[in-house]
Formats: structure tokens, C-alpha cells, sequence
């Protein structure tokens, strides 16, 4: 079940904690059996049609890949990347006067050949205003939203992670925007965030879905939770993560890739 939250009247911090006296046990084996499931898929899928690697991402898993996103422009996608680096300035408590500047400044400094800054760079005048202003408000949301994360709690942000199935036929790529908790405890309590500058939809919840089982097979251990915000909106989504989930989660990574195989 989706929980929807009023981001503005209830703190991400008190979102991702939820309940601490209801959190299930940690669970060791959880990883390996979805490992062993997605290694099974891989061979009945790839075993009698060996082929280039196939990659799968949350972006392939948000949206089927035949279908245009008008999130692909330029604008929108230099939007998204100006905000996510935002939210993570933002974790990490570092002031920012002049949103905009901050975000291309940090951005350029983390990937200084990233091919989209070349593009932002030789926007007109009239497109840089637009997008500026259109990052000054997504941050002004983000800010009214987010609060402040306890660095006691830590707070990782852009955490990657690529796991290989099929002996390197598949690849599955991951970037979660914010990771709070540790696998070490006796219960379950990392909790994950993924951002977006698009008003939440399906396709939020099966990235969300997504995150949760890359962080399985990452770290063998089933997150607490995970969680989208749209800093569009200031809407917060959290789903509890449990067994159901998670295979759910396994089914739509064998879908795409059974789309791979059937082009």
C-alpha cells in the first residue's frame, strides 16, 4: 500500500523513521534468494540468445522505453540535475544563496564532462531564465519540505550500485538520492529517497519499488522503506518494504528485460 504524505506538515525525518517499535527483524537471507530468482530469469531468458550486455536502470524501470518522455528535453533534464544536486547540498547542510549558481557550481565540480552542462552552457538567455527560475522554485519546495536529516542517522546521498546476472549478460545500475540507517541493527531500518522534479505517479512507484531491490541485493539485508518526493509537488510517497514488494519489484526488472529479448 502507498502512503501519501503531506511533505510540508510531516518532516521527511519523521517519514522515514515511521514507527520504530513496529520495524520487522533483519532479514539475512532475503538477498540470496532474490539473487538465486533473477539468476534463473537471466538464463531462461539470455542462455539460447546470447547478445550484447543488456542494462537495466530506474529509468528504464520508470517508464517502458517505448514511450516519449517529454522529461528527456534538455531543460527538463538539466532541471532534474540541478535539483537532486540541490537536495544533496541541502542533506548535507551547506548554505546556498543563489540556488542556481550553487547547483551548476556543485555540478560542475562532481562532473565537470558531463555532456548535459555542455548543452546547458549554449542555452539562449531566455532558456537559462526559465530554467533558473524554474530550479529557484523546486528548491523553495524542497526547503519548506525536507528539514533537516540527522547526521546520527547517516546520510548518504547519489549512493550507486550495479549488480551482474547471466555472468555479466545483465547489469542492473542504481542511483538512490538519499540512504539514511545501517544493515547492522537487530531490525530493519535503512530507509531510501529518490527525488524527481515530475508530479508522482506509477512510474515513481516502480522506481521506488526498484530501490528497495537493489538495496537488497547490495547489501543482502531488505531495507525499512522507500520513498519518493516530487519537489514539483511536495508530495512525499513511502511504501513499507516487505516480501510481497520486493518480488514485485523482481517481476517488473524480468518484464523489461523479457522486452529486451523479444525487439
Amino acid at each position: 500500500m502507498t502512503l501519501l504524505h503531506d511533505a510540508p506538515l510531516r518532516q521527511f525525518a519523521d517519514v522515514l523513521r515511521g514507527d520504530r517499535t513496529r520495524r520487522p527483524a533483519r532479514d539475512e537471507a532475503v538477498g540470496a534468494g532474490l539473487r538465486a530468482q533473477l539468476e534463473d530469469s537471466v538464463y531462461d531468458l539470455f542462455a539460447a540468445a546470447p547478445r550484447a550486455v543488456v542494462t537495466v536502470s530506474s529509468a528504464t524501470i520508470r517508464r517502458p522505453p517505448t514511450r516519449a518522455d517529454i522529461g528527456d528535453s534538455t531543460l527538463s533534464r538539466a532541471r532534474g540535475a540541478a535539483v537532486t544536486t540541490l537536495f544533496h547540498l541541502l542533506v548535507a547542510q551547506v548554505p546556498v544563496e543563489d540556488p542556481w549558481e550553487a547547483a551548476l557550481a556543485a555540478w560542475r565540480a562532481q562532473r565537470p564532462d558531463d555532456e548535459l552542462l555542455t548543452r546547458v552552457d549554449h542555452l539562449d538567455p531566455d532558456q537559462t531564465s526559465r530554467l533558473r527560475a524554474d530550479v529557484d522554485a523546486h528548491y523553495s519546495t524542497l526547503t519548506r519540505c525536507v528539514g533537516t536529516i540527522p547526521s546520527s542517522w547517516w546520510p548518504r546521498t547519489g549512493q550507486r550500485a550495479r549488480q551482474v546476472f547471466g555472468g555479466g549478460a545483465v547489469q542492473l545500475l542504481d542511483v538512490v538520492d538519499l540512504v539514511v540507517g545501517s544493515t547492522q541493527g537487530d531490525v530493519a531500518n535503512v530507509a531510501l529517497v529518490d527525488v524527481t522534479t515530475s508530479p508522482l505517479g506509477v512510474g515513481a512507484e516502480r522506481a521506488m519499488r526498484y530501490h528497495a531491490l537493489m538495496q537488497t541485493l547490495r547489501g543482502s539485508v531488505a531495507p525499512l522503506r522507500t520513498s519518493a518526493f516530487s519537489s514539483a509537488t511536495g508530495e512525499l510517497w513511502t511504501l513499507d518494504v516487505d516480501a510481497e514488494l520486493l518480488q514485485r519489484a523482481l517481476g517488473e526488472v524480468v518484464d523489461v528485460l523479457a522486452t529486451r529479448v523479444n525487439r
